[in-house]
């Protein structure tokens, strides 16, 4: 009966996935036009562009918005493995497939005794909950990738260190899947393989790592936590503007500084709180490889200069990992990720221009979204230190062997 059940359930996951994508396909390509600002453009034009620079064996030194690792140019490139289609049709399908390689990477081990498709439920509605956008992004690729080396990670450390450097150069964010990693085989796997890779660049190609400089000039995007400062504060006359500014619509003017530098510190206070946690482990769950790399994917994407939509792929596909253990006390932080992709949506593309004009319904739009990513990050950060971490005074004495009734023995 079991059995019989969880194929009904399989069978029922299959089927919606399916109907879901097919839906998701048929916007991106354009048969059905999704509502707001064309999500597709960054693939038309940005990667378009950078697709004929890459050609060329260059990476794009002109262009402040190449953001990106080297190996970024990989996912760029790939549509050329797809001739017989237009660069844009190439891509979204190449996304399609990564889409659905996390599925079927999810749902072999949600099967197994023990585990649970939870994870492969959560992926299957968080993600067309976030809208075209997912397919018009190289993210659910680099996702495709950090999921694969977390669940390689429990009985293959070498091949998910691996994973993880490789991840790491598409889009750094997968370097933070070590943090719930303690054997020295991943983290020496994970080192040799992001030498190995980012040499490999630096000698072929130009520029790799000039990414870095324009990272570091970024300011305050207008999704991001710290940008809720200034949508209230237009409210009560600042003079600052709303300007497209490295690739992103961000906001330039007075403060602005201080409040990048501020979240520049939450990320290092996050990293800090981290630390910590891994230096008082005292109990190393299955689990917490998985949760450990939702809650730091957490930590530093509220703490970010930018949130854009594609960050909350990134937060689905982990959170969907730690749902595969049936024992994952991560429920409550990954229902509140899926909701924060539908409100994304509402704000991007749906109503971007509110969020752009800081009116009422932008900010309120953004108070939502931001605070359940926020309360999500300390829900699982709370939840990661009492799984793991046991206060001295609180441990418990072990049991006294119970002694055999002994009969005296006279002398």
């Amino acid at each position: 009966m079991e059995t019989k059940g969880a194929g009904r359930s399989l069978a029922w996951l299959l089927a919606t996935w399916g109907v879901t994508r097919l839906v998701l396909l048929l916007f991106v390509f354009k048969v059905w036009v999704f509502p707001g600002p064309d999500v597709t453009s960054d693939v038309s034009v940005i990667y378009r562009g950078w697709y004929e620079v890459l050609r060329q064996g260059t990476f794009p030194l002109d262009d402040v918005t190449w953001q990106y690792p080297p190996a970024a140019a990989l996912p760029v490139l790939a549509p050329a493995a797809l001739p017989f289609l237009s660069y844009e049709h190439a891509f979204f399908i190449l996304a399609f497939l990564a889409d659905a390689l996390v599925l079927w990477l999810l749902v072999r081990p949600g099967l197994r005794s023990g585990r649970s498709l939870r994870g492969a439920w959560v992926w299957l509605a968080g993600v067309p909950l976030l809208g075209p956008t997912v397919y018009a992004r190289y993210d659910v690729m680099v996702t495709a990738v950090a999921v694969a080396a977390l669940l390689a990670g429990v009985r293959r450390p070498r091949v998910m260190g691996a994973l993880t450097a490789f991840g790491a150069l598409l889009k750094v964010w997968p370097a933070l899947l070590l943090v719930g990693c303690f054997r020295r085989r991943a983290w020496a796997s994970a080192a040799v393989t992001g030498a190995g890779l980012a040499a490999v660049f630096a000698v072929s190609m130009p520029g790799a790592f000039a990414f870095l400089t324009f990272q570091r000039d970024r300011g305050t995007e207008v999704e991001s936590l710290g940008a809720l400062v200034f949508h209230v504060a237009r409210h009560f006359g600042w003079s600052g503007q709303v300007l497209l500014n490295y690739g992103s619509i961000e906001f330039l003017g007075p403060h602005v500084d201080q409040v990048s530098t501020a979240a520049l510190a939450l990320t290092g206070a996050a990293f800090g709180w981290l630390l910590l946690w891994r230096l008082r482990v005292a109990r190393r769950t299955p689990t917490v490889l998985a949760d450990a790399a939702f809650t730091a994917v957490l930590l530093f994407t509220v703490t970010s200069r930018v949130i854009s939509p594609q960050y909350l792929v990134w937060l689905v596909g982990v959170a969907a990992v730690c749902l595969t253990y049936r024992s994952s006390r991560m429920g409550a932080p990954a229902l509140m990720v899926v909701v924060a992709s539908f409100v994304t949506v509402l704000e991007f593309p749906l109503g971007f221009e509110h969020v752009v004009a800081s009116d009422r319904y932008g900010v309120l739009l953004m108070v939502v979204r931001n605070g359940l990513l926020a309360l999500a990050a300390l829900t699982a950060g709370r939840r990661l230190w009492r799984a793991t971490v046991t206060p001295l005074s609180a441990t418990p004495l072990p049991p006294e062997p119970a002694r055999p009734h002994q009969t005296p023995v006279s002398p």
